[in-house]
């Protein structure tokens, strides 16, 4: 169908990530990613959904009565209607940002989203599907963000960082996952780093766990 997407969920809550963190949100979840990094925790994106017009998802988006919109997946820019929609929603005014797992080019997505990009470390197991020529088009107004397994993970992208700079490009930020690393040592050593980063971790799994949609 033209003018439509593929759509696991649209849901509204309070954002846990990104600078954004704590702001109610709408949350426009995408089906389909072409990469599979072994701490994900929507892989339920990954298949299914359903077919949605553009007008149908704009009714569902205007019904929470929400300024800030994510952009999510999955994988959103894997389906190229993406980019209507978001020109869409900025038109009507909302506060958008796209979450992008870095591994495809955003040098087309419209200037006035706010573009979350993902470095995959190599504890991700998609290193290779990097998108490098993405940290060309980031901005001030763009986030980078590296997802990290482990303390070799930290160092890797501690030692990116330092070689390209990020923290001149766009804000950057560092989050633990959930499961294998804790928030408390990722602290540690960014502070004893003297990192010019944003430490984060997940806010709607503390208050609400791995339950999707929330």
């Amino acid at each position: 169908m033209k003018d439509a997407l593929r759509i696991t969920e649209i849901f509204c809550s309070l954002q846990g990530e990104t600078t954004r963190m704590g702001l109610p949100t709408v949350f426009v979840r995408l089906t389909g990613c072409p990469l599979r990094c072994g701490y994900c925790d929507s892989a339920y994106a990954f298949t299914g959904g359903e077919t949605q017009s553009f007008q149908t998802i704009l009714d569902k988006i205007a019904s929470f009565n929400t300024h800030h919109i994510c952009i999510t997946g999955g994988e959103p820019l894997a389906q190229k209607g993406v980019h209507e929609l978001m020109r869409l929603l900025c038109d009507a005014g909302y506060s958008l940002s796209l979450e992008t797992s870095g591994a495809l080019s955003i040098a087309d997505v419209d200037p006035r989203v706010s573009r979350i990009l993902d470095i995959k470390t190599p504890g991700s197991g998609e290193l290779a599907k990097m998108h490098w020529e993405n940290l060309d088009y980031v901005n001030k107004a763009d986030e980078i963000k590296f997802v990290l397994c482990d303390r070799g993970d930290y160092e890797w992208a501690r030692d990116l960082i330092r070689e390209r700079r990020l923290e001149t490009l766009a804000p950057v930020l560092m989050s633990p996952v959930w499961e294998t690393l804790q928030p408390a040592n990722l602290a540690a050593w960014v502070l004893e780093d003297h990192l010019p980063v944003r430490m984060q971790v997940q806010l709607h799994k503390i208050l609400w766990g791995e339950r999707p949609g929330v």
